[in-house]
């Protein structure tokens, strides 16, 4: 009898579909901008975040200039978040909730 053999681990990823992106949520700040430390409660709320994946649908899209790694501001409403990581910073956005890239000028 022969034993089966190990498999290699397989990567789980996540590929947004339709009109939506992937976006890891940077972490909330625990300060304020005036140097006020924030007991763990009370949290400034974060809407900006990199986009990690972009649906083949916005790709092709000339209406849509995102790319991936792409720093972003958005709206959270109807963020759906994704049970992906431990610390859940992955959501899935529509993308006209997307309301801003940031771009380095030259």
């Amino acid at each position: 009898m022969t034993k089966p053999q190990p498999t290699a681990k397989t990567i789980e990823t996540v590929e947004p579909i339709g009109m939506r992106v992937l976006i890891r949520k940077d972490e909330d700040r625990k300060t304020t901008k005036a140097g006020i430390h924030l007991p763990d409660k009370i949290e400034i709320p974060t809407l900006t975040g990199r986009v990690v994946a972009i649906s083949a649908v916005i790709e092709h899209d000339e209406d849509y200039p995102i790319a991936q790694y792409d720093k972003v501001l958005f709206n959270p409403k109807n963020a759906i978040p994704v049970d992906f990581e431990g610390d859940n910073r992955l959501f899935v956005v529509p993308i006209e909730h997307i309301v801003a890239v940031f771009r380095k000028t030259d």
